[in-house]
């Protein structure tokens, strides 16, 4: 099958979805399949010795310094696979084993009991279950509302959850390294009562959020077939407008931690 995707030699135009020579039309022989797709992750999730980590690495390093550049891959990954969303697990693999941390569990003096359940609810609560819940929600925005209709020849096309759970995959990178890692060295800081430490420790949220939402903007953006990506970028002004306010005396990781780790 011959693709009309934009090749390599397109790549600064690539994030113009108005551009018409952008325009992506499926093949009527080869119709999209999502659920063979899901399918076909859960067979390869425990198969590690077909996983490409270090590629799912390199990803991670670039989504934090270019992140443009790790989603100009799904071009080539349309033309080889017939589909946006990534194949191989290996992303999500090692997210969960980076979320597997017993650095919190040491701080806060917990035993082995408490260790594994902060590890669970970081795993299974933090990044799959919040993580489904707002991939769900960003696939039905964008295949509802912000696809483009092209012309009554094409087959219309609407994103993948797959897709979309890949996004938050990414997104969730400088989630981690912020409020995961970082936040951890800065406690004995942004947990004093004192407003340096309140703005500190609410200034580190207030960005880890931002990034998600500008790299989730970037994920759909990346789509040649979708419109008005920008409004992704909208619940930025919000973020900003509540940092402002909770400056004036609600200091977020003391909420959020108390909910972890009740005194």
């Amino acid at each position: 099958m011959t693709s009309i995707l934009p090749t390599t030699s397109t790549a600064n135009n690539r994030f113009n979805s108005s551009n018409p020579s952008f325009r992506y039309y499926a093949s009527p022989q080869e119709p999209i399949r999502h659920g063979k797709k899901s399918t076909r992750i859960l067979r390869r999730l425990f198969r590690f010795p077909h996983m490409d980590f270090e590629f799912a690495l390199w990803q991670m390093c670039y989504l934090l310094i270019s992140p443009k550049r790790v989603y100009r891959n799904i071009y080539l990954h349309k033309q080889t696979k017939n589909r946006w969303s990534r194949d191989d697990p290996a992303f999500i693999i090692l997210t969960m084993i980076f979320l597997s941390r017993l650095l919190w569990g040491y701080t806060y003096g917990l035993n082995t009991y408490g260790t594994v359940r902060l590890i669970l609810s970081m795993v299974f609560i933090d990044f799959l279950l919040v993580g489904c819940i707002i991939s769900t929600l960003t696939w039905y925005i964008t295949s509802n509302f912000l696809a483009e209709t092209i012309n009554a020849y094409a087959i219309a096309q609407k994103v993948e959850w797959t897709y979309a759970f890949d996004i938050h995959c990414n997104s969730f990178v400088p989630v981690y390294i912020i409020l995961y890692i970082v936040q951890v060295f800065f406690l004995p800081l942004i947990l004093k009562d004192n407003w340096v430490s309140m703005c500190i420790g609410n200034f580190m949220y207030c960005a880890s959020l931002i990034w998600y939402l500008i790299s989730t903007f970037l994920g759909f953006h990346a789509l040649p077939f979708l419109v008005h990506t920008e409004l992704f970028l909208y619940p930025v002004a919000l973020c900003i407008a509540l940092f402002v306010a909770s400056l004036f005396g609600f200091n977020i990781p003391q909420c959020f931690l108390g909910f972890y780790f009740p005194s």
